[in-house]
């Protein structure tokens, strides 16, 4: 996650990642995790038991346009965990101004 940040030319500033225990059963557990960036921040949530997971990237816009990079970050994710289905959705927060 961090090196895929750095490659769509965001500043991770932070990052902090858990790994819930295993299952009593043995069957793994998920991980939760957030990359704090200069821009805004980068969150994980996967479910090994029900193959899924969720991402979410928020750039904020103030110093320049940084959807590019978000959507870079976005494609990128999406190619490493290469799901058999998408559901996405892109919402732009407030006016960009100059």
């Amino acid at each position: 996650g961090l090196q895929v940040v750095a490659d769509a030319g965001l500043n991770a500033v932070g990052a902090v990642f858990h790994q819930f225990p295993a299952h009593a059963s043995g069957q793994p557990s998920g991980v939760t995790g957030v990359v704090l960036l200069a821009e805004s921040h980068l969150a994980l949530h996967t479910w090994p038991e029900l193959a899924a997971v969720t991402l979410d990237v928020y750039v904020c816009n103030r110093s320049g346009d940084h959807s590019a990079q978000a959507r870079q970050v976005m494609a990128a994710m999406q190619a490493l965990f290469r799901p058999a289905r998408i559901e996405q959705r892109e919402v732009m927060r407030g006016a960009l101004t100059a």
